[in-house]
């Protein structure tokens, strides 16, 4: 059996919504190929307090692009929901045979540079400390037990050239640890069955293309996925796979949408 991963990137607004018949696909799998999962956690930071549900948690830099608004409380806080959710995770995967442990990105797995310090508030571009970065690196060793059977449950934190801990995207995060341990595939599994363009499901699609309809019509949570998805194909995954299916049945390409390079 390869040491390859399967990389599943899961957002934390579908986590309580993934049935039974889901965790048993992603189970059987797992027996024969190791498993990365990556999480989100937007819905459980925003269930754990009502300041997350605020416009002002979300700020919007100069270039245009959009980052929650992350201090050291925010980033004690994404660790607290972490631990909840890396709870129930490790439940439903060890109860159906597959062992598991969580791995802090900001363990030696993600590195980030520099982050963005210019900031849109009320109309006004100010100077803000924001606890983010963008991700430069990352450490396939620190994932130390790549084997069938068992799962990475990785929080998307990264380490900055500061020493500093800071948020990354889920998203972007899974496609450069996707790029870094070799997978062929990446899928990222969200809420919505395909990737829609003029209201119509796409089952496949270009990167170019992709990226064509990210910068002129594709908005918030599905603008970044198409970002992060090319910038998987970029680090040398040959896939992409966005849907809601159970794994086996998106990689196998039976619903969801590919984007390949070409």
């Amino acid at each position: 059996m390869s040491n390859i991963p399967t990389v599943v990137k899961l957002g934390g607004s579908c986590l309580d919504d993934m049935s039974r018949a889901w965790w048993d696909d992603l189970a059987e799998h797992g027996r024969s190929h190791p498993l990365v999962l990556v999480h989100g956690w937007s819905k459980p930071l925003k269930q754990l307090s009502s300041r997350y549900t605020d416009p002002s948690a979300v700020l919007r830099d100069r270039y245009g692009n959009q980052s929650r608004w992350t201090t050291p409380e925010v980033i004690a806080d994404i660790k607290t929901v972490s631990d909840t959710m890396g709870e129930q995770v490790f439940a439903l995967l060890e109860k159906r045979g597959i062992t598991a442990e969580r791995v802090l990105g900001s363990d030696g797995l993600v590195q980030a540079g520099q982050g963005e310090r210019w900031w849109w508030r009320e109309k006004q571009l100010v100077e803000l400390d924001n606890l983010v970065g963008p991700i430069t690196d990352v450490n396939p060793g620190a994932l130390k037990n790549p084997r069938a059977g068992h799962c990475h449950l990785v929080t998307p934190l990264a380490r900055n050239t500061d020493g500093k801990v800071v948020n990354t995207d889920a998203d972007r995060a899974a496609a450069a640890i996707a790029g870094a341990t070799e997978a062929t595939s990446l899928t990222l599994v969200t809420d919505v069955a395909h990737l829609l363009i003029d209201g119509q499901p796409v089952r496949q699609i270009t990167a170019e293309a992709a990226a064509e309809f990210r910068d002129r019509g594709a908005t918030g949570g599905m603008r970044k996925k198409l970002r992060a998805a090319g910038e998987a194909l970029e680090r040398g995954v040959d896939r992409v796979i966005i849907g809601s299916a159970p794994v086996s049945e998106l990689l196998a390409e039976r619903t969801g949408t590919v984007i390949t390079r070409t």
